[in-house]
């Protein structure tokens, strides 16, 4: 009894896991994972609808499933000088958290206070909205603000050319428009800790997902101002903020000396990745690190020039730094072989 009891289960807690992808056809998913007839599984769903942990829309064959909100919560906070992002955080949000695992509360601690305060040192806004809503499944909090703009503000600061360059530079890390107050690490470690990580400002919108290859830029419709930063975290991930700083951390000292910059993000459009002014503004800044990892997901071919100032020109004047490459296609290895020859000749 022990036995099926516990097979039961594990069998509601898969739906609950992956009803949120699987609205229309959990039935059929739920079948193929545990091969239990159809019968069985929806005796199952009745039972967490009973609960009040599945909410049942339709009829018959047109049936679908939704997780029900067992939290939703908004507040907007005013930005003053007496605003500190822990405040919120203690009197508010982790209340409503509640009992999460200690690993999941410590990731939405260290990645809510970091963008709140982001939007209170940086955005130049007047208010920031913090909405939470939180099913049996995962938890999502929205922070929003009615300042400059994260990535207009990058722009400004470093000069840059366009919005979409700022993008690449927080993808890189150690980026930062008040070095005397912050280290530039808070938005780079919170986009690898959640499972969804998402930024829209002004005309740029900025996704990050975990396990995904890649970073992406995708442009949309001007936004009507300021920044909005989206998190969202299953409520039983494994996950670690230490195991995190780990990825990105050399020798004992825990030192943020190593990271991943996403290749794709130096190419807009149509654009092709020829060019040393691209190569140029891919390794911007990236002297500052030991260990530099170029992810070349979704890159199809690059130039010779952009190929030669890459892998001749920036590692010859930089031989105390570690440049590596992954998930390169067979056009770029080429030219990657040819330029390195070329040094070696």
């Amino acid at each position: 009894m022990t036995r099926i009891r516990e097979r039961g289960e594990g069998v509601r807690q898969f739906i609950i896991n992956h009803v949120e992808d699987h609205h229309d056809d959990i039935t059929k998913v739920v079948m193929a994972k545990f091969g239990v007839t159809r019968q069985a599984v929806n005796q199952h769903l009745q039972r967490l609808v009973s609960e009040g942990a599945l909410e049942r829309e339709g009829a018959a064959r047109a049936r679908s499933y939704r997780l029900p909100p067992l939290v939703r919560w908004g507040r907007e906070y005013p930005i003053t000088s007496d605003l500190a992002e822990d405040e919120p955080w203690r009197e508010d949000v982790a209340p409503l958290l509640g009992q999460l695992p200690a690993n999941v509360l410590n990731i939405w601690h260290y990645g809510f206070t970091e963008m709140l305060n982001n939007a209170i040192d940086h955005s130049g806004g007047t208010r920031a909205l913090v909405e939470i809503q939180k099913t049996a499944a995962s938890t999502q909090i929205l922070i929003q603000d009615d300042g400059i703009g994260i990535f207009k503000k990058i722009q400004d600061a470093l000069g840059l050319v366009d919005e979409r360059h700022a993008v690449l530079e927080l993808a890189k890390g150690k980026l930062t428009t008040d070095p005397d107050r912050h280290s530039g690490e808070g938005i780079f470690f919170s986009s690898r800790m959640f499972d969804d990580f998402e930024i829209l400002s002004g005309g740029v919108y900025f996704s990050h997902e975990f396990g995904k290859k890649e970073d992406w830029i995708l442009e949309r419709a001007q936004f009507a101002s300021g920044t909005a930063v989206w998190m969202k975290l299953s409520n039983h991930t494994a996950r670690t903020t230490k195991k995190v700083f780990d990825e990105f951390s050399i020798g004992e000292d825990y030192g943020f000396e190593k990271t991943i910059v996403p290749v794709k993000l130096a190419q807009y459009g149509d654009d092709n990745l020829v060019s040393r002014s691209q190569a140029k503004r891919l390794l911007a800044r990236v002297d500052r690190f030991k260990v530099v990892i170029l992810d070349f997901s979704g890159v199809e071919s690059i130039g010779q020039a952009f190929a030669d100032e890459i892998f001749r020109v920036f590692p010859a004047q930089h031989p105390e730094m570690t440049l590596l490459e992954v998930n390169t296609r067979s056009a770029v290895k080429r030219m990657m072989s040819r330029v390195r020859a070329g040094a070696q000749s």
